[in-house]
């Protein structure tokens, strides 16, 4: 029986990632957390849950986790590929993907997303990997997802590089730029639930996870953060999610010796 008081907060935040997402949902899934994520819904609570990745496949059903997009797991186990062009213009831009799920090297209370340079973009700190096909997804998915662990480095009151835009400086900023989807509708990370505003589309705290408080929040975050009237706990993780996610985190140990995806 698996032990639920053992589990970690990167734990934590991919379960409470996975029970964001329903049957129906049709996903763009990222690798690393969000695949983790996205995984164990279909293998608790969403079965039939349909998960797509950058390269075209449609459907997978993977027994480990893929260390890029590329991974043959993907191909191997999907319902069909399609080529790369097709399955942005066509599934993506054709605004047949419900949820997509981002990562964020920075991220602003707006849901502004950088992965493209630290500091000036000429004579960059650091250089990051780049959009890829994340400011498309940002902008063509009717919801966006974003997953991150909580520091003042990642979440930041301004970000150094505009890669994948969220709510630009927050309101209806999206509308005036003739973007209809919705962008970023909930934020999950190692600590906390985060929602924006309605009117403002400022990320506010609407769920802490158990045993966090509101300065360990505050402590790892780089804007003032704002927590809602109505603030709740996360549930820990049930025996079924936390031994699924284990399954899969071992299955995934045994697959790639180690390897773990980016």
């Amino acid at each position: 029986m698996t032990d639920l008081s053992d589990f970690t907060p990167s734990d934590m935040m991919t379960i409470a990632a996975a029970r964001a997402l329903s049957n129906d949902d049709v996903c763009f899934v990222g690798i690393g957390a969000p695949s983790a994520a996205c995984n164990v819904a279909r293998l608790t609570h969403a079965p039939d849950i349909t998960l797509i990745y950058e390269s075209g496949t449609i459907g997978t059903a993977p027994s480990v986790l893929p260390l890029s997009i590329g991974d043959g797991e993907l191909c191997e186990t999907a319902v069909t590929t399609v080529s790369v062009p097709e399955m942005f213009r066509y599934w993506l831009q054709g605004g047949r993907i419900s949820i997509g799920f981002l990562g964020a090297a920075q991220l602003d209370r707006f849901g502004n997303i950088n992965t493209t340079v630290i500091g000036d973009y000429h004579k960059p700190k650091v250089r990051l990997p780049g959009g890829g096909g994340a400011p498309e997804i940002a902008t063509s998915c009717r919801q966006v997802f974003i997953t991150m662990k909580q520091t003042t480095r990642g979440m930041v009151d301004k970000i150094d590089f505009y890669t994948s835009f969220g709510h630009g400086e927050g309101g209806n900023h999206r509308e005036r730029l003739g973007i209809t989807t919705k962008g970023p509708t909930l934020l999950i990370t190692d600590l906390a639930i985060w929602k924006p505003d309605p009117e403002t589309k400022e990320f506010t705290v609407v769920s802490m996870h158990c045993g966090v408080t509101r300065d360990r929040i505050q402590d790892t975050c780089g804007w003032k953060v704002r927590f809602s009237d109505r603030l709740e706990e996360t549930p820990p993780p049930s025996e079924l999610e936390l031994t699924t996610l284990r399954e899969l985190q071992a299955r995934t140990e045994r697959a790639h010796g180690g390897k773990k995806g980016t």
